[in-house]
């Protein structure tokens, strides 16, 4: 029996949630006018997706009917043909309704490597050219948070955005003393948008639980909007970008743009205007300029957790912009972690027993203790060493791993499919609330890796940022960074 084609179950996931879910009512009328979130009332959203989901069901029907009496290069026409259409679908409808259902599109736009390129083509526009708002909406929101039009706050203002979002979209002006500068402004009716979406979050977790028993959904759920909510908050992440940038200024590869708190609000963030290319250009450079860009990825994303104690947890490709030798500028500080000592403590005791130490028993008792595994697992150690130790792979050993699409596709089946050799073991693993941010950056880092085919001696790197380690630098970028610690005072 052939497989169903992976943008189904896309399809599928977003019309069995808002199937349930709009039956609870019927929408009142929609927003009008020149609102750029479509919908912003729980049930109307819910519809949209209901919608959507009977769409791309009609679609498939007929695919498949078609697909009856085709030859093998027919089949393979169609079978393009339907997961392109069906993935411009979900692209436009999450790209109008923005909120936390647009980031589902981003995420599995670079998560899931096994997705065929086209879909993940048409999905990848969600990760910075959603459909935009107005420009007059947009100097509407201006003029509402800093009290002029644009065109009287900066010198030049472009009414045509960089780039737009799930949350707002981002536009290049120069200010009166001739700084050029990026502006993000947060789209109207978005903050109604993402409470309609979190109210769902409990029915989704609750048909969760039911395939992972073990799952609290209450913390991981409280977690998740928590984070959520905090983008909605641009004086929250200013405050967070201010302390990325001051503990990176000067750094030789990362780069972390200044924030102009002149020119921001609650709903408007200003920062220097940053320059590189995308994440798609990158892919087609070198395989040393890939690697490169890769290491510069990882030592941001762990090194911070350790020296920081902050976690950037939002990694779609939108949210950078790289130049040649692995520099590379991080735009977006709206989805932060901060961890308390307690938590990073239990990352580096989890290092230890399972990379430096392989005690699979100590192993077992701290994610036990952790909330992770119920003590009840009737399952061996060996077991839960062999299904753990994927997360840990590419640093077990001293030697140069590559992330390839078949790697961060393990991944992707080692947190969901339940017919695997691990499925009685999955059911009664939980995900405590330091652990949903972390997974989150995982999976799009591997997702990420994965399409820059990155080959790296990943344990050596890790060792330099892990401080129970704090070993001598392995690489010509790590010895650079290594001397701006220390001129920097930063060691």
């Amino acid at each position: 029996m052939s497989k169903v084609p992976r943008p189904v179950w896309l399809l599928a996931l977003i019309g069995l949630v808002a199937a349930g879910l709009a039956a609870v009512g019927r929408p009142r009328r929609s927003d009008g006018g020149l609102a750029p979130v479509a919908n912003q009332r729980l049930a109307a959203r819910n519809l949209r997706l209901a919608k959507l989901g009977v769409k791309g069901g009609g679609r498939y029907a007929k695919y498949r009917a078609r697909r009856i009496f085709a030859d093998a290069a027919r089949s393979e026409e169609l079978d393009t043909e339907f997961q392109l259409r069906t993935a411009d679908d979900v692209a436009a409808e999450l790209g109008h309704m923005k909120g936390a259902m647009m980031k589902i599109g981003q995420m599995a736009s670079y998560i899931d490597t096994g997705l065929p390129d086209t879909v993940r083509t048409s999905l990848a526009s969600l990760q910075h050219d959603a459909p935009p708002m107005s420009a007059e909406l947009a100097a509407q929101m201006i003029e509402a948070e800093l009290g002029k039009r644009p065109e009287q706050v900066f010198a030049h203002w472009d009414p045509v955005p960089l780039a737009s979002a799930s949350i707002g979209q981002v536009h290049r002006a120069i200010t009166r003393d001739d700084r050029a500068v990026a502006v993000k402004v947060q789209y109207p009716g978005v903050a109604d948008a993402m409470a309609s979406d979190l109210q769902n979050a409990d029915w989704i977790f609750s048909g969760m639980t039911a395939m992972f028993p073990g799952l609290e959904k209450g913390p991981i759920i409280d977690e998740l909007k928590s984070r959520l909510i905090e983008e909605l908050d641009y004086t929250l992440e200013a405050s967070r970008q201010r302390r990325f940038h001051e503990a990176y200024h000067g750094h030789p590869y990362i780069k972390i743009p200044a924030v102009l708190d002149e020119h921001s609000t609650g709903r408007v963030l200003t920062t220097e205007l940053a320059e590189g290319v995308r994440f798609p250009e990158v892919t087609t450079w070198s395989q040393d300029e890939r690697n490169l860009a890769a290491e510069t990825l990882f030592r941001f994303s762990f090194g911070a957790i350790y020296r920081e104690h902050m976690f950037n947890g939002d990694p779609h490709p939108g949210n950078y912009l790289f130049q040649p030798g692995g520099r590379v500028t991080f735009l977006d500080f709206g989805l932060v972690k901060e961890f308390e000592p307690h938590e990073t403590k239990l990352f580096e005791d989890l290092i230890g027993h399972m990379v430096l130490e392989h005690d699979s028993a100590a192993f077992r008792r701290l994610i036990e203790d952790a909330g992770l595994l119920s003590p009840d697992a009737p399952h061996s150690d060996a077991e839960v060493i062999e299904y753990f130790s994927f997360y840990y792979r590419y640093v077990m050993e001293d030697r140069p791993v590559a992330i390839d699409a078949d790697y961060a596709a393990d991944g992707v089946a080692m947190l969901f499919d339940m017919n695997s050799e691990h499925g009685s073991l999955m059911k009664l693993l939980n995900v405590p609330p330091s652990f949903v941010v972390l997974q989150r950056i995982t999976l799009g880092l591997m997702g990420l890796f994965a399409q820059l085919d990155a080959k790296m001696n990943w344990r050596r790197i890790a060792e330099e940022l892990w401080p129970f380690v704090d070993a001598t630098p392995s690489t010509p970028m790590g010895e650079e960074i290594r001397r701006w610690q220390i001129e920097t005072g930063r060691r």
